[in-house]
């Protein structure tokens, strides 16, 4: 079994959920007493809040990748960045490593396409809705059409993320609004709604709504694990 870099903390709440899946499935597929072998630094939230706030991400992402050499140096064989909005700085994190780097977008990805869908609606932290380095990841490897939400719905579902979810708090109100917001991507073609924030699970599982979610935290954990095991 391979050890599994975690580089966490981006929230502590959705890292718990990555620890709990791999160890989850790790005894699933080995049974007996087998957990995960692995490695996780977890950061202070609240720096990296505060850079990207200030717009400063040439800074988190030389803090990320010193982060990313402390856990290679821990005896990780691969890394995963336990956030999705982080992945923006994906190309310094992993210039600064020589284990592999085990990229959400690319997990979800493959999992969209072996269910047979190409047009999916994302949600997530502004950074991810509006920008490119996480659609256009989607689009260009992986042939997918993307669709975000209405510009008045984005501040919502990323207002929720940061003020609730990733505080620990789950509200069946704020509930409500995402499965608002997922009805509008559904009339407008998604097939699928990619929870593209590692906290979204946490909010909403496939008992609150029929269309096929895809939730990115336990996706990539489990890209890990059969990383992990295989030879």
């Amino acid at each position: 079994m391979k050890t599994i870099g975690l580089l966490g903390g981006m929230s502590w709440e959705s890292s718990a959920l990555y620890y709990e899946i791999l160890n989850e499935e790790v005894k699933e597929r080995l049974g007996g007493l087998h957990s995960a072998r692995c490695v996780m630094l977890s950061v202070d939230f609240a720096e990296i809040e505060r850079l990207q706030m200030a717009g400063d991400w040439e800074r988190a992402g030389a803090l990320l990748a010193e982060e990313a050499r402390r856990i290679e140096a821990a005896g990780a064989e691969m890394l995963l960045l336990c956030t999705n909005t982080m992945h923006k700085l994906a190309p310094q994190i992993e210039a600064a490593i020589a284990i592999p780097f085990l990229h959400i977008a690319d997990a979800t990805g493959a999992a969209i396409r072996r269910a047979g869908l190409r047009t999916v609606g994302l949600l997530g932290t502004r950074f991810t809705m509006e920008e490119a380095f996480y659609a256009d990841r989607l689009r260009k490897r992986w042939g997918l059409e993307v669709l975000i939400p209405e510009a008045a719905d984005r501040q919502i579902v990323h207002q929720i993320i940061y003020e609730e979810l990733v505080l620990g708090i789950v509200r069946d109100e704020s509930r409500r609004k995402y499965l608002r917001i997922i009805d509008d991507l559904r009339r407008r073609g998604a097939e699928g709604i990619i929870e593209g924030c590692t906290e979204i699970g946490m909010l909403l599982t496939p008992k609150h709504t029929d269309i096929p979610l895809f939730d990115t935290t336990r996706i990539h954990a489990l890209a890990a694990v059969e990383a992990a095991l295989s030879q």
